[in-house]
């Protein structure tokens, strides 16, 4: 039985703490505001939505991470759907509990088979997939250091920080800080030094076979994000690893079916220790249910297509080149790199928004505002990625209206 204490203090209100931070971020203009899209699989990258009077309008959207359209592939469409019928809308389990199907097991062999790893573990994210595995392995290795570049993604930071262990934070892509830092962990010690391939903001491109190398006179694992790769990089799709030839050097590859393969899932590729040892002790994994057979079966297409096909990737970098020509062409100042994502800094998180309000409601061009915490401070800006249905007219349409939006908000 409970006791009858009255309680003295005033109460806390709650609501008050939330909205107040809410209103600081609509003050700051970061506050997020979601645009219920229409996608059309016929008309993508054009959709459809509702403005605020109810009026229905259509846009080009200039931020999906489906860059080669393979969420809109009529294979891979036709692959969910016939999977769907035969083994239903969910896997109803975990993967422990029935949650196992064939089109689980066919996935990661191909998953293992693109990487040429022994083995391949599924996730219903990316996210979810660094952040289980990251934390597996550093708990499971005694007294593990884990050194991480300082522009991570937020799902390695969330791994290392529920690994429980020491940190160290290199400069980015800084290899003559990595190196200082690996000088002074004991050469015993177990290590993992975790980076990405492609880093989604600024698209810069990691130096992956000098951090392998030192990771090898350092005695310390690798572990390579590359959920901004798989798809579109190398002979087969497999990454920056796989065109640089270290991918037998690499030790475990994270990688995503949501972006290069347009369909939704995350994985890690490693040898079979490894991914046994995640698939064990993972939290993240052991209580997920598992992804359902039919999107499974949609992933498993869009890899075999797109690991056989040599022209889809040749076709889509002549898009980016011939985008950032438009863009030299009309002064659009972006961040110079060898990637595919291309980044326009704006410096404001006000101004960044209100630019990405006018594109849409003025031009029918969609992209969102890139803001903090997404990128640091005084590094806000549009962040532009093309797919293989993007036309050269609508390349040149998005540079003169840039253009034109840059220069009267100035």
């Amino acid at each position: 039985m409970i006791a009858n204490c009255p309680i003295k203090t005033a109460k806390f209100n709650y609501d008050s703490i939330f909205e107040a931070r809410i209103e600081e971020l609509k003050r700051e203009g970061r506050y997020r505001y979601f645009l219920d899209v229409n996608k059309s699989a016929q008309h993508f990258p054009k959709f459809f939505y509702a403005d605020q009077r109810g009026d229905k309008k259509s846009a080009i959207n200039w931020c999906s991470n489906d860059y080669l359209c393979m969420s809109v592939h009529e294979e891979v469409i036709s692959k969910l759907s016939y999977a769907a019928h035969r083994s239903g809308a969910g896997s109803s389990g975990t993967r422990n509990i029935s949650g196992t199907t064939n089109f689980h097991r066919e996935l990661e062999n191909t998953l293992a088979e693109l990487h040429e790893k022994e083995s391949a573990l599924l996730f219903n994210g990316a996210y979810l997939a660094n952040l289980t595995a990251i934390s597996t392995l550093g708990k499971i290795l005694p007294n593990c250091a884990i050194l991480s570049d300082e522009r991570n993604h937020a799902s390695i930071i969330e791994g290392v920080k529920a690994s429980g262990c020491e940190k160290f934070v290199f400069h980015h892509n800084d290899l003559g800080h990595l190196q200082q830092i690996l000088a002074q962990v004991e050469i015993s010690r177990p290590k993992i030094i975790v980076f990405e391939s492609v880093y989604s903001m600024n698209g810069n491109i990691s130096p992956i076979a000098e951090i392998v190398k030192l990771a090898k006179q350092y005695n310390a694992l690798t572990y390579i994000d590359e959920v901004h790769a798989v798809g579109l990089y190398g002979e087969r799709g497999a990454g920056l690893a796989s065109t640089l030839a270290v991918k037998d050097q690499v030790d475990v590859i994270n990688g995503t079916l949501a972006k290069g393969y347009g369909v939704i899932g995350g994985y890690i590729a490693a040898k079979q220790s490894i991914i046994d040892t995640v698939r064990s002790f993972g939290s993240g994994f052991i209580f997920t249910t598992s992804l359902p057979p039919a999107v499974c079966s949609a992933a498993n297409r869009s890899i075999q297509i797109l690991m056989t096909d040599k022209t889809i990737r040749p076709r889509y970098w002549e898009k980016v080149l011939e985008f950032r020509a438009f863009l030299n062409e009309n002064g659009i100042k972006f961040l110079p790199n060898h990637s595919h994502i291309t980044s326009v800094p704006i410096g404001d998180s006000q101004r960044c928004k209100k630019i990405s309000d006018r594109l849409l409601k003025e031009f029918e061009i969609y992209i969102q505002p890139i803001n903090y915490p997404t990128v640091q401070r005084g590094e806000e800006c549009l962040r532009i990625t093309l797919t293989m249905r993007h036309e050269t007219r609508d390349m040149f349409y998005l540079a003169k209206s840039l253009k034109t939006v840059l220069n009267e908000s100035a």
